[in-house]
């Protein structure tokens, strides 16, 4: 298969806002754009089936829909369709295995209520072995990655403790093809002996702020050398990781998380810093798994 971009079609709003997201990442990136749908009662294609005893029909005029759509936003981007009989589950995970990206819908409700697409998109965000993305449906506008020269741009988040040069490198990658700023983000919680009766210990807060971003210096010291031409800001939050992270993605077109590959017998696949994302922020999350 071409290296792709590879995004879930079910039909939804969320779904085709997910495809133009796509589209765009994958015209800048310079990769095929495959639109997929799944559905296991999908039938045989006979020949010349008139469109009134197709079973098949609605499925090939959604897939048909979007992608004159895409068309004629992008006349010159290759996109290719797939109708695939199997479980959207099992599908996706597949096709994330042969792209170089997958993109899914979100479900567009208010930030206090906000979750991305149910179970399915969880399971594969949660499994998958290449990158992830997850966009709403009521920001595709908002979403799409601005021109060169605007204020927002790319918010990685980084665990100091872990490795994280997976995540960096699609961070960074992905500012370099777009042409925008990339902030780094780190959060880390007071510690217990800075709180005292009259309040915050200013002397070991400033302790803890300046060890962590010096951490943060050095861990992207390399990426900017390797990627001169991106403008790099970065930021140390003095609170949760997880509300760290979501409060500076306010603002951002892109917000960049790690998922770890393997977990202990019983632990969650994914951490409270890419629970918090993908469920509480409000711009595309991407989630890259490493190990």
């Amino acid at each position: 298969m071409d290296r792709a971009v590879t995004v879930g079609l079910d039909g939804s709003p969320e779904s085709l806002a997910a495809a133009h997201w796509a589209a765009d990442e994958a015209e800048q990136r310079k990769l095929t754009l495959r639109l997929m749908h799944a559905w296991p009662l999908l039938a045989p294609e006979p020949a010349h089936t008139p469109a009134e005893i197709d079973q098949n029909y609605w499925a090939k005029r959604l897939m048909h829909n979007a992608q004159a759509e895409i068309q004629a936003r992008h006349p010159g981007l290759t996109v290719v369709g797939n109708l695939i009989a199997d479980d959207a589950q099992n599908a996706l995970l597949q096709a994330a295995s042969g792209s170089e990206l997958l993109v899914l819908g979100s479900q567009g409700l208010t930030p206090m209520e906000s979750y991305f697409l149910g179970d399915i998109s969880m399971h594969v965000v949660a499994r998958a072995e290449r990158p992830v993305v997850l966009v709403r449906a009521e920001r595709r506008e908002e979403a799409r990655m601005p021109e060169s020269g605007t204020p927002h741009g790319v918010v990685v988040a980084l665990k100091l403790n872990a490795p994280c040069g997976d995540v960096l490198k699609y961070a960074f990658t992905t500012a370099a093809a777009r042409g925008v700023p990339l902030r780094a983000v780190h959060g880390r919680s007071v510690p217990l002996h800075a709180y005292a009766p009259w309040g915050t210990d200013h002397t070991v807060t400033d302790e803890v702020r300046q060890d962590a971003q010096e951490s943060l210096r050095q861990a992207l010291l390399p990426w900017r050398e390797k990627f001169p031409h991106v403008v790099v800001a970065d930021t140390v939050r003095l609170d949760s990781p997880a509300r760290a992270i979501v409060g500076a993605s306010e603002n951002a077109n892109l917000l960049v998380v790690g998922r770890r590959k393997h977990h202990p017998p019983g632990a969650p696949r994914l951490g409270p810093v890419a629970q918090a994302a993908v469920h509480h922020a409000r711009c595309p999350v991407a989630v890259i798994p490493h190990d």
